[in-house]
């Protein structure tokens, strides 16, 4: 993939966690990045939305994925035992450390681009976290009951925004069409399950993503004929952030989340 590398913090000062990590360890800090870069992506359109209605709507779907990502973290920590909370796995983690999907550390672009990454994480998010409702593990089965009542609204808004776009001006419509044609080839990791899931998926632990390829396309499917968008040819080749391979627009996203922890290492306020 053109710009997959594993960028340098520069000018920070905190030195990076290290972390041994197990199948499940790896499995929720996934997920909790999932959530963090894409809130924090969102969180990026403060005081430049195009109505102050939607930012004020884009301020709080970006807190809905913030707080998603704060209980994954806090049961990272037990899960690892070593002590670390929220910031430490936030703040202290190089690019490579980090387990999220492609698709959310995506440049937010113009609003056709953030909407529709966001309806297409969303449209595999929410029946996702529905599923994982009925984890085997309670902590993971309690935080995807919260989850799925989040992200089945944050689908309707972003589809309902699609739609709009798809459906409203010819300018409208081709920044969608752009839009869709960079983001597409991101999707298809959303379905792919690692290696070390295997074990978790047999205990009923997690759910294997590709079972969800049907409901999450039936969904995109619904949506973009509405639009007047036509799906593009492929699966979504991209992939490699599960296993710490991002783009370089990680790096430049990291270097702003995390410098004032880094810059003031143990500080608290």
């Amino acid at each position: 993939m053109s710009g997959i590398c594993e960028p340098a913090m520069g000018g920070m000062v905190g030195s990076a966690v290290t972390l041994a990590e197990t199948p499940l360890l790896s499995y929720v800090l996934g997920r909790a990045d999932d959530a963090l870069i894409l809130g924090h992506r969102l969180s990026e359109w403060t005081g430049h939305a195009p109505i102050l209605e939607e930012e004020m709507a884009l301020a709080n779907l970006a807190l809905d994925l913030i707080g998603q990502a704060r209980l994954l973290y806090e049961y990272a920590g037990v899960i690892e035992g070593a002590g670390r909370g929220e910031d430490d796995f936030a703040y202290f983690r190089d690019p490579p450390q980090f387990r999220n999907l492609l698709l959310v550390e995506q440049p937010n672009g113009d609003f056709a681009m953030t909407m529709l990454r966001h309806f297409l994480y969303a449209a595999f998010a929410d029946p996702y976290w529905r599923a994982m409702t009925v984890s085997a593990d309670a902590t993971l089965a309690a935080i995807a009951a919260k989850a799925e009542k989040e992200m089945a609204y944050h689908l309707r808004h972003a589809a309902g925004w699609v739609i709009r776009l798809g459906d409203g001006t010819a300018e409208s419509h081709r920044r969608l069409e752009s839009a869709l044609a960079t983001l597409w080839p991101f999707t298809g990791e959303m379905f792919h399950a690692e290696a070390g899931e295997a074990p978790l998926i047999a205990a009923g632990i997690v759910i294997d993503p590709a079972i969800l390829r049907p409901t999450s396309e039936a969904t995109i499917g619904r949506v973009f004929t509405e639009a007047g968008l036509t799906r593009p040819a492929g699966d979504g080749w991209q992939s490699g952030g599960r296993r710490g391979r991002h783009s370089e627009a990680l790096g430049h996203l990291l270097a702003t989340l995390q410098h004032l922890a880094r810059s003031h290492p143990g500080a608290k306020w």
